[in-house]
């Protein structure tokens, strides 16, 4: 039977602190738990209380797995110790790095119509919610086939664990990386039927990396596809 919770932040905080990877990983990779270091815990709760206590349905965005310099260090999706002060207004004593996703990711939150109404709309998550590194570098999980492998279960037990204690939609959610990322979850969706739709956008790392001069565009292009899929309505103006 699930859990219940008395706020949609508690169901997360829940999940983040409770994770625990059994699986086998390949020679050189080592997991990434930012939820185990106590700053980063105290940030990740700041965070998900201050936008999260309530329990109105969000719509999911996946991304891949956390990265060192952004939910690696605050516990928060595509967010840095710089985004995390200076636009959700949680000071923090964090070495200010900037990461190169949350710089769009906060761009299109801006457009979108800030963090109350973003958040309020939307929940970060991602296949792997904890990070992979090999030799000191950011590893994706599709990188390895083996270790696609063997952290399958416990992908699947955590979509399955959120879906079970977070309000959300079944009827869309959005996938960052339109490669590799959404050719996985697709292949997982059809076979578990988690979703009726997922829908993909180009992943901001990839924006940043190889469409810097086009980074407007691309924000247009993701607010034209969120617009009106959040349980709540469109974008504010």
């Amino acid at each position: 039977m699930a859990k219940t919770f008395t706020t949609q932040a508690a169901a997360i905080l829940d999940f983040y602190q409770n994770l625990r990877p059994s699986f086998e990983m390949g020679d050189g990779i080592s997991i990434m738990n930012p939820y185990q270091e106590p700053a980063t815990w105290h940030l990740t709760t700041q965070f998900y209380r201050k936008f999260y206590s309530d329990h109105r349905p969000r719509t999911f965005i996946f991304g891949i797995n956390p990265g060192r310099h952004g939910a690696g260090v605050t516990g928060v999706p595509f967010t840095d110790p710089i985004r995390l002060a200076e636009k959700c207004g949680i000071p923090n004593e964090m070495k200010r790095q900037a990461e190169l996703s949350s710089q769009f990711v906060y761009a299109l939150i801006d457009g979108y119509g800030g963090v109350d109404a973003f958040y309020g709309n939307f929940f970060f998550t991602a296949l792997s919610p904890l990070g992979f590194v090999r030799d000191g570098k950011n590893l994706n999980y599709y990188d390895d086939k083996a270790l696609i492998k063997a952290f399958e279960p416990f992908m699947l037990d955590c979509i399955r664990q959120q879906l079970a204690t977070m309000p959300t939609t079944r009827e869309l959610c959005f996938c960052l990386g339109e490669g590799e990322n959404f050719k996985y979850f697709s292949k997982v969706n059809q076979r578990f039927g988690f979703f009726e739709k997922i829908v993909p956008l180009p992943h901001p790392r990839w924006v940043m990396q190889y469409r810097r001069k086009r980074v407007g565009e691309f924000v247009e292009l993701y607010l034209e596809r969120l617009s009106g899929s959040g349980p709540h309505g469109p974008r504010a103006k």
